[in-house]
């Protein structure tokens, strides 16, 4: 076994599962993506440890891999199934659209920068279930879709009402939240054209450009 697949293993059974992550399918999606692939190659050696994983290069925006823990966690409270459409944003370079890809049927990954967007795209993009495409983070999908999924690859410190109104009937939308502290990861749901929004455990992520609180004047 190389040391990255026994890293991920590592990952998976020391971080993961200890987390009260048991669905069988995000496991083994984590188990499966190389983690490291879509990290630069200067730092794969920390592709596997417990932090937010800074990835970005020169010429390109400060963009993260949110930690191992708390994307198994976010997968599973999002209950992705076989036949659903979903919309990760603020992608980076593709690992959380890379493990939406084995639990869905359709994948659509946004990214803001277009540095960062093309490297997505030359990673994933070749997948037959992965479009990955420039978009604002909170103008989701450019083409106005609807989805079942919406993932948030980081936080958001604003309402996300954009992004929730790309919803289907039954969708679900799963991130990070800091409107307040501490920060939370939430599922916000929408069904009989109406959004309801439940608290799912303390969490903590870089926040995604473009949904970051506005500074008030102080006078």
């Amino acid at each position: 076994m190389s040391s990255f697949a026994t890293a991920r293993q590592k990952m998976v059974d020391g971080q993961v599962r200890t987390n009260d992550v048991t669905d069988h399918r995000v496991l083994d999606a984590m188990l499966t993506v190389p983690r490291e692939t879509f990290v630069p190659e200067d730092r794969r050696a920390l592709a596997y440890l417990d932090l937010d994983l800074d990835i970005s290069e020169a010429g390109s925006a400060k963009r993260f891999l949110i930690k191992p823990m708390l994307t198994g966690k976010l997968l599973q409270a999002a209950e992705i199934a076989p036949t659903d459409h979903v919309l990760v944003v603020g992608c980076a370079t593709g690992y959380l659209a890379a493990l939406a890809a084995r639990l869905a049927e359709k994948i659509t990954a946004t990214e803001p920068d277009p540095v960062i967007e093309g490297r997505a795209k030359a990673l994933i993009g070749n997948q037959g279930n992965v479009s990955v495409r420039v978009a604002g983070c909170a103008q989701g999908d450019p083409g106005d879709d609807r989805y079942d999924v919406i993932l948030l690859n980081g936080a958001s410190e604003v309402p996300v009402d954009g992004l929730c109104s790309q919803l289907k009937e039954g969708g679900r939308l799963v991130g990070v939240f800091a409107k307040t502290k501490p920060a939370r990861a939430m599922i916000i749901t929408h069904s009989h054209q109406d959004f309801g929004s439940r608290v799912l455990f303390d969490a903590a992520a870089p926040v995604l450009p473009g949904l970051e609180r506005v500074p008030e004047f102080v006078f």
